[in-house]
């Protein structure tokens, strides 16, 4: 029906109509109940023990009386049966009495039943009218919530809701803004990984298309052919790592296995590959003075972490390259220091930006811009960090450091 159209679009309009309905059935219920209560008083006629004597005080009659039905106004009739087993009957006439000075006596329609069904229906309109800017202040903030996931929907990621109060409703709106917030952050980071990794495909492949051109059919020298493997191994890594970020970025839970991991192990065999210096200070050998720090996470991870960073460092490095590490409490603290040209204090939150290259970095150095962003991603997925600080010593150079929680 189309009356009931509006009912069915808002819900606010569901919920008054039910604390309306549910009212006036209250009310129903209650006028019914008094009705049955007075039935059963008239199907029950009052009895009274009555005893009339004389001025002498000799019993008359002496027997139980019973109230009469009729009109009130016509006064109150009882039927007395005595003991000797006659019936009398007794009549009294309607009670008058005189006025009082401001007296008027109730209106007949604040007399009972009347009276009683007019404060009924007082009761459920307050009730109603009460009820609906209540209900309506309500469903106007599910209704702006409604309009801010509409837009959400239509492709507008900045649309917000503003948080008022602390009910389910508020509680409601929090959540929104936040997942919307997560959602707008991880497509504006994929638009981006987008557009650089275009650029950074672009210049590898740009080198080998040259390459071949200036061949033109010849043999390739050794030259030429470390060249081309080179930009190929460039290509295959930052694919590779593009795919891995791609994934941490989006939460993803089939990157590995969960277990202990051994830090010290892993970080011996990385040192191993670039040449560099492993410390384990303080706090990072057992009870039979092996040196073992293990820290809960998935292993190819942890060591792409441990890898990203003293490539880094040898890529920069003009002399040896240290990676110390000890144990702080229950974090694991992994430190890799250089001695290159170091980084900016105003650079090294940057430096961690997908694709971020210091001034002056030349691409030919190595590397795809990705490393260190992907060692921030690994450090957030495990519950740790990572920052790049100067070297303690104050000499030339920059120190990363890798924070882990560990597993006791």
């Amino acid at each position: 029906m189309s009356w009931l159209s509006p009912f069915s679009r808002r819900l606010y309009l569901r919920i008054w109509l039910a604390v309306v309905g549910g009212v006036l059935v209250f009310a129903f219920a209650v006028g019914l109940a008094w009705r049955w209560a007075a039935e059963q008083s008239q199907q029950q006629p009052p009895t009274r023990e009555i005893v009339i004597t004389d001025g002498q005080g000799r019993t008359l009659v002496d027997g139980t009386g019973v109230r009469q039905r009729g009109d009130p106004s016509e006064g109150i009739r009882y039927r007395i049966e005595g003991d000797n087993g006659v019936v009398y009957e007794m009549q009294m006439s309607p009670r008058t009495r005189g006025p009082r000075p401001g007296d008027h006596g109730p209106a007949a329609w604040l007399r009972p039943p009347l009276g009683f069904i007019w404060m009924l229906a007082l009761v459920g309109i307050a009730v109603t009218v009460g009820v609906f800017p209540i209900i309506r202040k309500l469903l106007q903030r599910l209704e702006t919530l409604q309009r801010s996931v509409q837009r959400f929907g239509e492709g507008d990621l900045s649309a917000r809701v503003a948080e008022q109060g602390q009910d389910e409703v508020a509680a409601l709106a929090r959540q929104f803004n936040a997942a919307a917030a997560r959602i707008q952050t991880l497509v504006q980071s994929h638009k981006s990984l987008l557009a650089n990794a275009s650029h950074e495909l672009r210049s590898p492949l740009t080198r080998i298309r040259m390459g071949l051109e200036l061949m033109q059919g010849g043999q390739p020298s050794p030259a030429f052919r470390a060249e081309i493997e080179r930009n190929i191994t460039e290509l295959d890594q930052l694919v590779d790592e593009i795919l891995l970020t791609s994934r941490l970025d989006a939460g993803a839970a089939d990157v590995g296995t969960v277990e202990p991991v051994d830090l010290v192990g892993l970080a011996v065999e990385e040192c191993v590959r670039v040449d560099a210096e492993l410390q384990v200070g303080a706090g990072g050998a057992d009870d039979d003075g092996a040196a073992t720090i293990e820290v809960p996470g998935v292993s190819k991870l942890l060591r792409r972490a441990v890898r990203n960073l003293l490539e880094n460092a040898r890529r920069y490095s003009q002399g040896e390259i240290t990676l110390h590490i000890t144990r702080d409490g229950s974090t694991a603290v992994l430190r890799v220091c250089d001695l290159g040209p170091g980084v900016p204090p105003d650079q090294r939150e940057r430096i961690f930006e997908p694709f971020y290259r210091l001034p002056g970095a030349s691409e030919r150095a190595g590397g795809v811009g990705l490393g260190l962003a992907l060692v921030r991603s690994i450090a957030a997925r495990h519950g740790g960090s990572v920052v790049c600080e100067g070297r303690p010593d104050g000499a030339a150079g920059a120190c990363f450091v890798l924070r882990l929680p560990t597993t006791n």
